[in-house]
C-alpha cells in the first residue's frame, strides 16, 4: 500500500482498504510528458481531491484510472496487485466508473440509453429489458434531483442537465470507485449541493472517490485528502485539515496567488450601453440593464435563468421579441454578430470548444478570425501580417504554446481560454461581453483573467460578466443583476451583495407566478398535443408529400392505383428499402457507402453466372455467391476506413469504381438472360403468397430482423452511439472500430442479397446492373430522416422515404414526364431532405438552450 503525504490522527485510527492506486506513473505522448512518477491512492469512504493548474496532468491521470490510456511506465493498482486496463471496459470490470470533464453522453439516444449504454440490462433472449433500463434510471435519475422522463432524447436536456445524466450514468455502473473529472463545472449552485449530498452518501456506503475540480470552496468542502500536481508531477498528498488554501495555491502554482479578486477603485464613466425592455420568447422577459465605461456589471442567476439568453441577443447572434437596445443613447438593431462587432461589441461564449474556438485550426488562424480581412488585404491572406495583429495579444495573456502553428486543441483549458480572450481583445472592443470566462480553468490562470478584467475596466472598457462562481461575482462585479427563468429578481451593488443574498434572489419565487408559469406550460403542452404525435413531422410530411404526387397523377391517369402498377412499386419498393437499410446502417456510424450500387451490381452478375453455371443449385448457389461477393466487398470496405483511418467517402467512392471496373472485366460484355437460368431462380422474388409478393415478404423479414438489431440489442444501440458522439463512446468503452466495420460488412451482406434479388427480379442480368442507384439509395435514406451526420435514424423513415421517392418516379412515368429529369427530381429531394435535418437539428438546440 503507498503511503503519500502525512496522515491525520483519525486517518492513523483507520486503516482504510486502498481499491486503486497509481504507482510511478508516466505517460507520454510523443515527446511530450504529460505524468511523470505520480503516486497516489485511493481509499474507501473518502474524497482525494486532485488539484493542478490546466495542463499539470489531472486529466492524464483520471484517463489512466479510467483505462483511456495506459501509463509508459509504472502501473495502475487495483486491490494491492499491478492490474493492466487494454481499455473503459477494462476499469469498468474492476468497479472504476468516470465522470469525464466533458461528457461522453449521446444526444441522439435517450436519457435512459446514455445511462445504461455499455452495460444494458438484458432480457433471457439476451436483448435490451427496456422496462428494468427505465426502472433503473429513473431510480438514479431521482438520486441526482434531475426530473425528465428517462426516455426524453438527450439532444433536448441543457448543458447543465446533460452532466447530471453523466453523474447519473456512472452512479449506474454500481460501482467501488468513483471518479469525478471537473463534475461542477456546469452546475448550478442547486445541483452542486445534490451532487455532494450523493457524495456523503456514497462516502458511507465506502466507495473510495477522487474529485478534479478549480474551484477551492469545493475542493476545501468535499475532500479528505488533497493531492497536488504541477507540470506533470505530483508535489504531494495531504490531508485536508493540514493543508490550507493558500498552501496549496502556492502548491500549485509554484508561487504564491495573492489578489485573486484584484481591488478596484476607478470610478465608472459614461453610458454605453442600455436595454430596456428586452424580451425573447422562451429566454427572457423585460430585461432593464445599464453598462457604464470602466463598470464590471454582473449577471447572476442558476443555469438556465436565461443569462447567455441575454448575451447572445446583445451580440446580435439572436433578435429580441420587444424591447431595444441602445449604444451611447442611441436605438440600435442587430441583424448579425456583424453588426455588434461593428459596433465594437465583443462576446466570449461560455462553450468555449464548440462556439468559440475552431478546434482543427491552429492558435494563429483561430486568433486573427474576427481580424481577418486586416491580415488579407486585397483579398490575399499574410501569415507576417496575421502574425504582427495577433502577437502581442497573445503575449499579453501569457500564453503556453510551442508556436503559431500549433493546433489549438492540443493546448490545456485555461491556454484554450486565452487564445480566445485574445482573439477578441484584439477587435479593440468598447463592450465585452464575457460569458463564464474562468469555467475549467486552474487558480493561477484565473488570478490573470481577473486581473485582466480588472485593468480592462480600469481602460474604460465596459464589462459584462457572466459566472456561476458565486465568489467570482461578488468579487470582481461593481453591480450584480441577479435572474431567476428570465426574469429580474434583484440588484445588488458591490458592498450590498453577499453569496446568500444573490442566492436567495435567484431561487426565490412568487407562489402564484409559479403555479400561473405551470398552468401556462401544461396548456402549452396540452395545445400541442394532436392525433398525429405518434408521427415524427418528416415522416408525416413524406406521407403528405406521397398524396401531393398520387392524388392528381391517380385523377390524370388511374392507372396509378391499379393492381399491377402497385404490385410493380411494391416489389421495386422492396429491393430499395433493403439497399436504403444498408446504407442507413452505415450512415448511423457517421460514415457513407457511395459503393452500395456497385456491390449490388456486382453480386447481381456474379449470383446470375453461378446460377447459369450450376442450374441444379439456383436459389442456394445463387444467395450464397451474392452475399458472399456483397460481405467481403463490405468488409473490405471497412477495414481501409478503420485501419487505414480513410474518410468513408473516398474509400467507397474509389471502391465504387473498382468494383465496377472488376463486373466489366469479368462479364466481358456478356449478359446473363432469363432463358439461360432456371425458373426457381426467376419464382423466388415473382412467386405471390397470398397475394403478396414474396420479394415484399423477404423485405419485411429483413426490416424485421433489421428492427431487433437496432433497437432491441445493445449492439444496435451502440452503432447509433458511434455516430452520435465517437468520442464519448470510446470513453466508456464501446469498440468503435469494431462497430463501424460491422456496420460496412452487415451493409455489404445486405446489398450482396439485395443483388440476388435484382437478379431475380428482372431476369436479364450485365455488368451495368444498379448503375447510378446509389443516388436513389442515398436519397431514400437521407430523405427518411438518417442524418448524415450521424447517430440518427429510422426505419420508418427509410420506408416512406423509399416510397416517396418510387412514388414520385412513378407518378412522373405516368404523366410522361422525360425519364432524365428523374435524376434531377431525386437531387432536389435530398438538398430538401437534409436542409430539414438542419432545421431539426437547430431547433433541437434553440429547445435545449432555452
Amino acid at each position: 500500500m503507498l503511503h503519500s503525504g502525512t496522515q491525520s490522527e483519525a486517518d492513523a485510527a483507520v486503516v482504510r482498504a486502498v481499491p486503486v492506486a497509481l504507482v510511478q506513473a508516466t505517460k507520454a505522448f510523443g515527446g511530450t510528458i504529460a505524468l511523470k512518477d505520480a503516486s497516489f491512492e485511493l481509499r474507501s469512504g473518502e474524497v482525494l481531491a486532485l488539484l493542478g493548474e490546466n495542463g499539470a496532468g489531472k486529466s492524464t491521470c483520471v484517463k489512466l484510472l479510467a483505462g483511456v490510456h495506459s501509463p509508459t511506465s509504472g502501473h495502475v493498482e487495483v486491490d494491492g496487485k499491478s492490474a493492466v486496463f487494454h481499455s473503459p471496459h477494462d476499469a469498468q470490470a474492476a468497479g472504476i466508473a468516470v465522470m469525464h470533464q466533458h461528457p461522453g453522453l449521446f444526444p441522439d439516444l435517450s436519457v435512459a440509453e446514455n445511462i445504461y449504454l455499455g452495460h444494458m440490462p438484458r432480457d433471457r433472449f439476451g436483448g435490451i429489458d427496456n422496462a428494468a433500463m427505465l426502472a433503473g434510471a429513473r431510480k438514479v435519475l431521482a438520486t441526482v434531483g434531475l426530473d425528465v422522463p428517462a426516455a426524453t432524447r438527450l439532444g433536448t436536456l441543457r448543458t447543465s442537465e446533460q452532466q447530471l445524466v453523466e453523474i447519473a450514468r456512472a452512479l449506474s455502473l454500481d460501482a467501488r470507485v468513483l471518479v469525478m473529472d471537473e463534475p461542477t463545472a456546469a452546475l448550478s449552485q442547486r445541483e452542486v449541493e445534490r451532487l455532494f449530498s450523493v457524495v456523503a452518501d456514497l462516502r458511507l456506503h465506502g466507495v473510495a472517490m477522487m474529485f478534479v475540480g478549480h474551484r477551492m470552496d469545493e475542493i476545501f468542502r468535499i475532500a479528505d485528502r488533497i493531492a497536488v500536481l504541477r507540470d506533470g508531477r505530483l508535489i504531494g498528498v495531504k490531508p485536508k485539515a493540514e493543508l490550507g488554501r493558500a498552501a496549496a495555491i502556492s502548491m500549485m502554482v509554484g508561487r504564491e496567488v495573492t489578489d485573486l479578486y484584484p481591488e478596484r477603485r476607478h470610478a465608472s464613466g459614461a453610458l454605453v450601453l442600455e436595454a430596456k425592455g428586452l424580451s425573447r420568447a422562451g429566454g427572457f422577459t423585460g430585461i432593464d440593464l445599464k453598462l457604464h465605461a470602466g463598470e464590471v456589471l454582473g449577471l447572476g442567476g442558476l443555469v438556465g435563468s436565461g443569462r447567455t439568453e441575454i448575451a447572445r441577443v446583445l451580440f446580435g447572434i439572436d433578435r429580441p421579441d420587444a424591447g431595444e437596445i441602445l449604444i451611447d443613447g442611441k436605438p440600435v438593431q442587430f441583424a448579425s454578430a456583424r453588426d455588434a462587432m461593428d459596433a465594437r461589441i465583443a462576446y466570449v461564449s461560455e462553450d468555449r470548444m464548440g462556439q468559440s474556438l475552431v478546434m482543427d485550426f491552429s492558435i494563429l488562424d483561430n486568433a486573427v478570425l474576427p481580424v481577418l480581412d486586416k491580415a488579407a488585404q486585397r483579398g490575399l491572406y499574410g501569415t507576417d501580417r496575421a502574425i504582427g495583429l495577433v502577437a502581442d495579444w497573445l503575449k499579453r495573456m501569457k500564453l503556453r504554446f510551442s508556436g503559431y502553428g500549433q493546433p489549438v486543441k492540443e493546448l490545456s483549458g485555461g491556454n484554450q481560454q486565452k487564445v480566445v480572450l485574445a482573439k477578441w481583445l484584439r477587435t479593440e472592443p468598447r463592450v465585452l461581453i464575457l460569458d463564464e470566462p474562468t469555467q475549467g480553468i486552474d487558480v493561477g490562470t484565473k488570478a490573470e483573467v481577473h486581473a485582466m478584467i480588472a485593468d480592462l475596466a480600469a481602460q474604460g472598457m465596459a464589462i459584462l460578466l457572466i459566472s456561476s462562481e458565486m465568489p467570482e461575482l461578488i468579487g470582481m462585479c461593481d453591480r450584480i443583476v441577479v435572474l431567476r427563468e428570465g426574469r429580474q429578481t434583484a440588484e445588488f451593488s458591490r458592498g450590498q451583495a453577499t453569496q446568500e443574498k444573490v442566492l436567495e434572489a435567484a431561487t426565490r419565487t412568487d407562489e402564484r407566478a409559479g403555479q400561473a408559469a405551470q398552468i401556462e406550460r401544461a396548456a402549452r403542452e396540452e395545445k400541442a398535443k394532436g392525433p398525429f404525435d405518434f408521427l415524427k413531422r418528416r415522416e408525416f410530411g413524406l406521407l403528405a408529400a406521397m398524396l401531393a404526387v398520387a392524388i392528381p397523377v391517380t385523377i390524370i391517369n388511374p392507372r396509378m392505383v391499379s393492381a399491377a402498377n402497385l404490385t410493380a412499386v411494391s416489389m421495386d419498393a422492396a429491393l430499395l428499402i433493403v439497399a436504403a437499410l444498408a446504407q442507413m446502417l452505415v450512415l448511423i456510424t457517421r460514415n457513407i457507402d457511395l459503393s452500395i450500387a456497385a456491390v449490388i451490381g456486382l453480386s447481381a452478375y456474379m449470383a446470375a453466372s453461378m446460377v447459369q453455371a450450376y442450374p441444379g443449385l439456383d436459389i442456394g448457389i445463387g444467395l450464397i455467391t451474392a452475399c458472399a461477393v456483397g460481405g467481403f466487398a463490405g468488409l473490405l470496405n471497412g477495414l481501409v476506413v478503420t485501419r487505414g483511418k480513410i474518410p468513408a467517402i473516398v474509400v467507397t467512392l474509389a471502391s465504387m469504381s473498382i468494383f465496377r471496373g472488376f463486373n466489366s472485366i469479368w462479364a466481358a460484355g456478356d449478359q446473363v438472360s432469363a432463358d439461360e437460368v432456371t425458373q426457381a431462380w426467376l419464382d423466388m422474388t415473382g412467386l405471390k403468397i397470398a397475394g403478396v409478393p414474396l420479394i415484399v415478404i423477404i423485405a419485411i423479414v429483413i426490416l424485421c430482423a433489421g428492427y431487433v438489431l437496432l433497437y432491441r440489442t445493445a449492439t444496435g444501440r451502440e452503432l447509433f452511439a458511434t455516430g452520435s458522439n465517437p468520442d464519448g463512446a470510446r470513453l466508456i468503452g464501446i469498440p468503435v472500430d469494431r462497430r463501424i466495420l460491422l456496420a460496412f460488412g452487415m451493409a455489404g451482406l445486405l446489398g450482396g442479397l439485395c443483388g440476388a434479388l435484382w437478379a431475380s427480379r428482372y431476369a436479364t442480368i450485365d455488368a451495368r446492373v444498379a448503375l447510378g442507384f446509389e443516388l436513389t439509395v442515398i436519397a431514400s435514406a437521407v430523405v427518411g430522416g438518417v442524418a448524415i451526420r450521424g447517430g440518427s435514424g429510422t426505419l420508418l423513415g427509410i420506408i416512406l422515404g423509399a416510397l416517396t421517392l418510387l412514388v414520385i418516379k412513378n407518378g412522373l412515368t405516368l404523366v410522361r414526364v422525360d425519364p432524365l429529369w428523374l435524376q434531377g427530381v431525386y437531387g432536389l429531394v435530398i438538398l430538401v431532405a437534409i436542409g430539414i435535418d438542419t432545421f431539426i437539428v437547430r431547433r433541437a438546440e434553440q429547445a435545449r438552450a432555452r
